[in-house]
């Protein structure tokens, strides 16, 4: 028997989620809780568990897309009891794909077609109708190269050689294009058979290009591919030749370099939002100053080969954590909230450090909780457990909720001096530029030291300039003397 399976609630308040990849592909079977999809929400990227034994039947959406909650997402055979006939299944009139013969599997007295949702994606965009193509996949699943030459070989048949011979004279004039005729100057590629788009092809014929001279974008199943753009920039770059040729000018060919996009959504949206809310909410003022730390360097290097002993990396981040939070201690309304709609500023007891990691995703925050009441390496324990979850999407919400400070590190990537966007609605952050040795004037002479350039961004609201600069000022005695830590 068919059972349906909707997109459950994959995080609290979440109500659509992106289709990253599918696990399983129809005709695959699935033991009940194995992952059959990764989803990404605004939240996170999570797996969605299968709910019963069965037989994936149908996946409803293609990888990419935006899958609402409680919409149906997955239709399955239960194990053990006799599936329904799967004619006449649900054809949703989805905006943009009217063919719904190529949309869905189908169901005749010889079986259904089966195909990964990538393929029907394929079909899709080429025209072809899956019911009418041999899969040469395991089991008979149509592959993508199946659908390639279905494509390929409906389109020779609909082109004849004199439709295109005709085009080309319509570019040229009289005489009909030469190899690279319509874009002469441009070496042709001469190929006999040329993957692309009936879109594309279009386009070939619109512009009197002949698609086997223009340079391949790419190889698919072993045989050249070609996009619009590249015939549309092989057309006009051959034109351009031409042109300059006639006037006398150089024969020199550009090329168009053209673009590509990316989808704005998921997790990268909200970090967007966050972003744009703090900066157009919070009027950001940031105090720049800079750290000698001769001494953290040696201090850090003769407790490194202690902590490695327990299987602790000891990065510089643990002893700045702790130096922040010793100097929030004296000037705690850099530990604090601006609560708008009460009227109200609320000075943090808690001292829970947000630390700002890279992701192919964009920038989390993961929170330390606790920094004061945790040794050196019981920080940077959590912090590099939870880098680790942040880098490999793993990362629970809850464990980047709840902090009153947040440290970014440029200075890994490289650079001195920035203006960090305070993780609204904490109302300071602070950045650390890269550690390196630089010029450092005392008692009258110059002597090369190793610094740490500070960046502290500060809610002008809440913090005064002042106690910015007093704030610093402690941050940077702690760095100097670490051993003041000790005192903490």
């Amino acid at each position: 028997m068919a059972r349906e399976f909707k997109l459950p609630d994959v995080g609290e308040g979440v109500a659509e989620g992106e289709l990253v990849r599918w696990l399983v592909d129809e005709g695959d079977t699935v033991t009940e809780d194995q992952p059959v999809a990764e989803v990404e929400t605004d939240k996170a990227q999570v797996e969605v568990p299968a709910p019963v034994n069965g037989t994936v039947r149908t996946l409803h959406w293609d990888e990419g897309d935006i899958v609402p909650v409680g919409d149906l997402f997955v239709t399955f055979d239960v194990e053990g009891e006799a599936p329904e006939p799967a004619d006449d299944e649900e054809a949703t009139e989805d905006e943009g794909e009217s063919d719904e013969a190529a949309a869905s599997a189908t169901s005749e007295a010889s079986g259904r077609t089966f195909a990964p949702p990538s393929v029907r994606k394929l079909a899709r965009e080429l025209g072809v109708d899956l019911d009418s193509v041999e899969g040469t996949g395991p089991s008979g699943r149509v592959t993508e190269g199946d659908v390639r030459a279905a494509a390929e070989g409906g389109e020779e048949a609909a082109e004849p050689a004199s439709e295109s011979k005709s085009a080309t004279q319509r570019v040229s004039g009289d005489e009909p294009a030469s190899a690279g005729g319509a874009a002469g100057g441009q070496e042709a590629a001469g190929r006999e058979k040329t993957l692309a788009a009936p879109a594309t092809r279009g386009v070939a014929r619109e512009l009197g290009v002949d698609i086997n001279d223009v340079p391949a974008v790419e190889q698919r199943e072993g045989e050249a591919f070609v996009t619009a753009e590249a015939v549309q920039a092989y057309a006009e770059g051959g034109q351009a030749a031409q042109g300059e040729a006639a006037a006398g000018g150089p024969d020199r060919e550009f090329a168009e370099g053209g673009e590509t996009t990316q989808p704005y959504r998921g997790i990268r949206r909200t970090i967007g939002e966050a972003m744009a809310e703090s900066k157009y909410t919070a009027p950001h003022v940031t105090h720049h100053d800079t750290a000698v730390i001769d001494n953290l360097v040696k201090t850090r290097a003769k407790l490194k080969a202690r902590a490695e002993a327990e299987d602790v990396k000891l990065t510089y981040m643990p002893f700045v954590m702790k130096a922040v939070v010793a100097a929030l201690k004296e000037f705690p309304i850099l530990n604090s909230e601006l609560r708008e709609a009460e009227d109200e500023i609320a000075v943090k007891q808690d001292y829970n450090i947000g630390v700002a990691v890279a992701t192919d995703a964009g920038l989390m925050v993961p929170v330390v909780k606790h920094v004061d009441q945790k040794s050196m390496l019981e920080i940077a324990d959590d912090m590099n457990e939870l880098v680790a979850k942040a880098r490999d999407r793993s990362i629970s919400r809850e464990e980047m909720q709840g902090g009153t400070f947040s440290i970014t590190n440029f200075g890994a990537i490289g650079g001195e001096y920035a203006t960090p966007i305070i993780n609204y609605p904490e109302t300071a952050i602070l950045g650390l530029g890269a550690i390196d040795e630089r010029p450092v004037a005392e008692d009258g002479e110059v002597r090369a030291a190793k610094t740490l350039p500070l960046s502290l961004s500060i809610d002008h609201r809440v913090v005064d300039g002042a106690e910015a600069a007093q704030f610093t000022n402690r941050v940077m005695e702690y760095l100097s003397d670490p051993e003041l830590l000790l005192l903490e």
